[in-house]
């Protein structure tokens, strides 16, 4: 991947609807050059998708929390088919540390938080933050960052 491709992802991360003469413009490619390499990099899964970013307070989610759970090694297969199942888990990964996974989940309110805690405690002890504000949200990888370029 040159530097060419990463300019090209620092785009698409930003604005995934950025146009193909948008992006020759920055990369000083033609619209169909950008095309070809936008293609190579979504076959080789760099470019894993493009989704649209929404508020979760404005589609009634009020709670926004993340639950550590400890999960057996021989629970996970189970586990991870049990959260890949229920549309309120927004991330689940497994970590190191005192817990083995951290999920991010959504709810409409904290009964629901609870009734979802309430079904984790069958794979293991569990920890919960509720989250008060995301001063810094999601956001892509930095690939320029590592040439030192910045727009």
């Amino acid at each position: 991947m040159d530097d060419i491709d990463k300019k090209i992802i620092q785009t698409l991360q930003r604005n995934a609807r950025a146009s193909l003469k948008n992006i020759a413009e920055k990369t000083f490619l033609s619209s169909p050059a950008v095309s070809s390499r936008i293609e190579k990099l979504e076959r080789e899964k760099v470019i894993t998708g493009y989704h649209a970013s929404v508020d979760p307070m404005k589609l009634g989610y009020h709670i926004i929390a993340f639950v550590n759970l400890d999960v057996s090694p021989v629970d996970k297969i189970p586990f991870y088919a049990s959260m890949e199942a229920i549309p309120n888990v927004l991330e689940c990964n497994c970590v190191t540390g005192d817990y083995s996974m951290l999920i991010k989940v959504a709810f409409e309110s904290t009964m629901e938080l609870d009734v979802f805690i309430g079904q984790l405690q069958k794979y293991g002890k569990s920890n919960t933050q509720i989250v008060f504000s995301t001063p810094v949200g999601p956001r892509g990888v930095d690939v320029m960052a590592e040439i030192g370029v910045k727009e």
